[in-house]
């Protein structure tokens, strides 16, 4: 019963997980991580050992790096000035702490306002916001691939 409990919660995590990754209110990928380990113990670790656990480790930190980059990315691709970049950068760290509007308008607002102190140019301040959200987009299909790597890693380490 315990077992079948244990499972239960591996499934929980990943879908909770890879919700997290689409919604981030909660951090998509260390659940996933966590629900693989899980599901790793609960064999105790005869199918799924250290080696897996490692890269999937790896793909967790380089998932979880993602999301502070992509934005700062996407504000640089469309020339955006130093100050927009770190704009940008802090406007995603302090968003995290105002949920999903925080999340979403934070990198945005914050690259609007640092390429405009930059430059005085509403426009390009405006492209550069832009630029941020679309890297925000491409950083969660970033993190959507990550997951599935995750998964096809445990996968092929569980049943080969």
């Amino acid at each position: 019963m315990i077992e079948i409990l244990l499972w239960i919660a591996v499934v929980a995590l990943v879908l909770v997980g890879t919700a997290g990754v689409m919604f981030p209110v909660l951090p998509g990928t260390p659940f996933v991580f966590l629900g693989l380990l899980l599901a790793a113990y609960i064999e105790h670790f005869s199918k799924v050992g250290w080696p897996t656990l490692t890269i999937l480790g790896v793909l967790t930190l380089i998932a979880t790096g993602v999301d502070f980059f992509a934005s700062v990315m996407g504000a640089k691709r469309v020339g955006a000035s130093p100050k927009a970049i770190w704009g940008a950068a802090i406007g995603a760290f302090v968003g995290i702490f105002f949920g999903i509007p925080g999340l979403i308008l934070g990198p945005f607002v914050g690259a609007v306002v640092g390429e405009y102190a930059a430059r005085q140019n509403l426009l390009q301040a405006g492209k550069v916001g832009v630029g941020t959200w679309v890297g925000l987009l491409i950083g969660v299909a970033m993190k959507i691939a990550l997951i599935f790597t995750m998964l096809g890693v445990f996968l092929t380490a569980y049943f080969i």
